[in-house]
């Protein structure tokens, strides 16, 4: 009897929050890449490293189909989304190869500072290969130095979902699946971003910042929609808050667009957010408050 090799593939995981054109170039250039039979998506019914997802798991699953059923070397399983559960990867893996031979897997390059805390990192990494999805910055080698086999694959078009979100980039949506994402996007945007808001004053008071003001500018002529002020104690404790706020973010897949930093001020911008903080007097001397109040009253009248 001759036993037929397994198909070979690659696991491409994921919450697909919303799923989006950047995601189809990735599947795209790994299939042209690695030597796969298959690329399997597997959307998550909750990513471990996170405490909820925007749009429900059957919504995501859904709109996965959308994307990318029309591709005939991608298949989407709703292997995780049936668990009901956080599913980690190492069981997802196992749960395939009854079927294949998982070789590969791919990750975004922003997973690779938590990699080996992944659940049974090391099974992993003893029987997989890891497809690093390298965005704008560039790898860090001290986080390449744990992985037995690896394959870098940079791309320079965006596929960041939490970006689309919250710009509500719909160009990069695939044109069946805009408005279902819109609908979403519309019902929980502002929700979304007060929590976010919430989020970072938390952060802030946490580290000591006082005299904490926010200000909801979603209906005034301003480049964001909400501003938020706070006093540190001195240059050290401005430039500290920064630090730590950006660190903070990132854990939850936040960045800013654009920083200015120094001693005495710091402003930092999320697109809807800006956040300033400053040492009192600088506070006292520019009077930011009294220009964002006076953007609020004219909108009113």
């Amino acid at each position: 009897m001759v036993n037929t090799p397994k198909p070979i593939v690659a696991l491409f995981g994921g919450s697909f929050d919303p799923p989006h054109l950047g995601h189809q170039e990735v599947i795209r250039v790994v299939y042209e890449k690695i030597s796969v039979d298959k690329i399997i998506v597997v959307p998550t019914y909750l990513n471990p490293f996170k405490t909820h997802s925007f749009a429900s798991p059957k919504q995501r699953l859904q709109w996965c189909h959308t994307l990318f059923d029309s591709l005939p070397y991608v298949e989407v399983d709703d292997f995780e989304i049936e668990e009901g559960k956080t599913t980690f990867t190492s069981e997802t893996v196992k749960y395939f190869n009854k079927v294949y031979h998982v070789a590969y897997l791919v990750i975004g390059a922003d997973n690779l500072e938590k990699l080996t805390k992944w659940h049974q990192f090391e099974w992993l990494n003893q029987h997989i290969t890891w497809v690093i999805l390298e965005r704008q910055e560039p790898i860090d080698a001290k986080n390449l130095s744990p992985l037995r086999a690896y394959h870098i694959l940079s791309f320079e078009m965006p596929m960041s979902s939490s970006y689309i979100r919250k710009h509500h980039a719909l160009h990069f949506i695939d044109s069946k699946i805009k408005h279902s994402v819109h609908t979403v996007l519309k019902g929980n945007t502002m929700k979304e971003l007060n929590q976010r808001v919430q989020e970072i004053v938390h952060i802030l008071d946490e580290k000591k910042a006082d005299e904490i003001e926010v200000f909801n500018l979603e209906d005034a002529d301003y480049i964001a929609q909400r501003v938020i002020l706070a006093n540190s104690m001195n240059g050290k404790h401005t430039l500290a808050l920064y630090d730590y706020l950006k660190k903070a973010l990132k854990e939850k897949e936040e960045s800013f667009l654009v920083a200015d930093t120094s001693d005495e001020w710091v402003v930092a911008d999320l697109g809807d957010i800006l956040i300033h903080i400053m040492i009192p007097q600088y506070r006292q001397r520019y009077n930011l408050e009294a220009f964002l109040s006076e953007l609020i009253t004219q909108k009113e009248q």
